[in-house]
């Protein structure tokens, strides 16, 4: 059976692909629902050749299924956050120590050692949002930094502290946190990566990304605004160092499908729905067909546009209730 230290030795799209080849038949045999699902549209893995193949899971069954094929109780549970009426997904997390691995090495792939920053998370905290892997990310990346921490309602506590510390620094908030902060105080950072985690999901009005890193550029005197794309069906995350072109870690690739025909995989450059392969998704399924809409480039890298149109809305910046 392929392990964790098999997905991370991943090196070159010859490896990969004999991974995601190996997952794919473990999982077309393991996980239930997606052993249903494959049968359901007529998909034989005996008749899988290659990675490109693989068909994709549609993300709403991780709101009515059990996406899961573990050899034991899960860890954790993972959930991504819903308004009222709506239904949460879950992700069973077989191996926190896995999900803390995958983090960190995406984050030293795209930031190095994050000793070398501190990072201030304008995010909730475990009191206020239990089940979120973004602040479970964010929580031990802080401890890892050393410095930092959460201050989702503070910002005059967040810019005194951020003001006192001498280390570069990364803001991680919620879009529609940063935007509340740039308004209300534009303070200009210095030494200082801004990174935000997605839409204002019915929190703020939705407006073109662009627009919105420009708003924020020009309120916090930063050349750019770095995006981190996780959510809670995945166990890696994609970062984007400005102008909202994502690149994934090695383990973790990202093609566009037709909208009107989801088994129909786009060249690079079309816009579509976005299907993703996490390789780290070892113990549910590795294979997700997302409810967002972008492009891919020939290199790999891939941009987020928005949402395929019905799609509920959801991800983390949905983290704090009312």
């Amino acid at each position: 059976m392929i392990s964790s230290d098999d997905i991370f030795r991943i090196a070159d799209d010859a490896a990969f692909e004999r991974a995601a080849l190996a997952l794919f038949r473990r999982q077309a045999a393991e996980c239930a629902p997606y052993r249903e699902y494959l049968a359901l549209i007529g998909a034989d893995p005996a008749r899988v050749r290659c990675a490109a193949e693989i068909p994709c899971l549609p993300i709403g069954l991780f709101k009515t299924h059990e996406i899961y094929c573990g050899d034991a109780e899960p860890e954790a549970v993972f959930t991504s956050s819903a308004t009222t009426g709506m239904t949460s997904s879950r992700h069973p997390m077989r191996s926190l120590a896995l999900y803390e691995e995958t983090f960190r090495r995406a984050f030293r792939t795209f930031y190095g050692d994050p000793a070398r920053w501190s990072l201030y998370a304008l995010l909730p905290n475990y009191l206020r949002r239990k089940g979120s892997s973004l602040i479970y990310m964010a929580d031990r990346l802080i401890g890892d930094c050393g410095s930092g921490g959460f201050y989702l309602d503070d910002y005059d506590a967040l810019l005194a502290a951020m003001r006192a510390d001498p280390k570069p620094k990364i803001l991680l908030g919620v879009s529609y946190a940063l935007w509340d902060l740039a308004e209300r105080y534009a303070p200009k950072l210095e030494n200082t990566v801004v990174m935000e985690t997605g839409g204002m999901k019915g929190y703020r009005e939705e407006i073109p990304k662009e627009e919105f890193h420009r708003i924020l550029c020009r309120a916090f005197g930063v050349g750019a605004i770095h995006s981190e794309y996780g959510m809670a069906e995945l166990t890696s995350q994609a970062y984007s160092a400005g102008g909202n072109r994502f690149r994934c870690p090695a383990w973790m690739r990202v093609a566009a499908r037709d909208v009107n025909d989801p088994f129909c995989t786009l060249p690079a450059g079309a816009r579509g729905g976005l299907n993703i392969t996490d390789l780290a998704n070892r113990w549910s399924c590795a294979f997700i067909q997302t409810e967002d809409v972008g492009h891919v480039g020939a290199d790999g890298s891939f941009v987020v546009e928005g949402r395929i149109d019905r799609a509920d809305i959801r991800g983390c910046n949905l983290l704090v209730q009312e």
